[in-house]
């Protein structure tokens, strides 16, 4: 059973002469404890797939099952301890008057789970910050600790699957590295599964076993790592994007 199934997903956005369709029968699956990519350009469709897995759009038709239910079929809260998602902008993700305890106890007060302290410090740890971050405030914080902190707020409810939408790519790049490198970690130790969104086919490549390409709302192939190597691709498209990105990483 898969852990993420993505069934004819498709969405338009407007009304009458200005409805433009975003999506069109988006089609994928993501096994449980891997981490899958969604590449292509910006506009292509990969932020708004994870917003309708998120239930952050609701207008969708299709289907889109987790663990083999229905998103549509499951109560808020057991959707919520099952998927989080982390989002691109570090400086967005979290309110600037809620101290990093409010962010964090939030999730825990609303599910009503126990030993709040001992998941708040713990939470901090696990991503590498120190227990003394509960007390401060978002605008202390640089922007590799404040998505450190939203890494943090998603994983305390313990889900087993996360949503993430270029989570590096608003950080410096030394920065994007420790992430990425902690995102990894976290992975292994919790056998999490990711749905992995970037426009850097480099992270993909650290990240993901698999990928998916996309172009105009559309996926037009799902390929292993191993393809971004040799540029292999079948589609015409796939085959742009990937030789783009190694003529860049070379020319770097």
């Amino acid at each position: 059973m898969s852990a993420i199934e993505v069934r004819d997903l498709s969405i338009s956005l407007g009304f009458g002469p200005a409805k433009k369709r975003i999506l069109g029968d988006v089609c994928f699956a993501v096994e449980a404890g891997e981490s899958f990519g969604l590449v292509g350009e910006s506009g292509s469709g990969k932020s708004t797939i994870l917003r309708c897995i998120a239930r952050l759009l609701n207008s969708w038709e299709g289907d889109v099952k987790l663990e083999g239910t229905s998103v549509n079929d499951m109560p808020f809260a057991d959707y919520c301890r099952a998927v989080q998602m982390v989002f691109q902008d570090p400086y967005g993700s979290l309110h600037p008057r809620q101290s990093i305890r409010t962010a964090l106890q939030e999730p825990l007060r609303i599910h009503r789970m126990d030993r709040q302290v001992e998941r708040m410090e713990r939470a901090l740890i696990d991503v590498g910050l120190n227990p003394d971050f509960l007390a401060r405030y978002p605008h202390e914080l640089s922007g590799g600790q404040r998505q450190r902190v939203a890494i943090a707020r998603a994983l305390i409810l313990e889900p087993r699957i996360l949503l993430l939408d270029e989570p590096t790519s608003a950080l410096d790049v030394s920065v994007q590295a420790e992430v990425l490198n902690l995102l990894a970690d976290l992975r292994a130790k919790r056998n999490l599964t990711y749905l992995f969104v970037s426009h850097d086919l480099a992270v993909i490549d650290h990240m993901c076993e698999r990928l998916a390409v996309m172009q105009h709302g559309r996926i037009v192939e799902v390929m292993s790592r191993d393809v971004l190597a040799t540029g292999q691709a079948n589609d015409p498209y796939a085959r742009e994007l990937i030789q783009a990105s190694l003529e860049y990483d070379q020319a770097v």
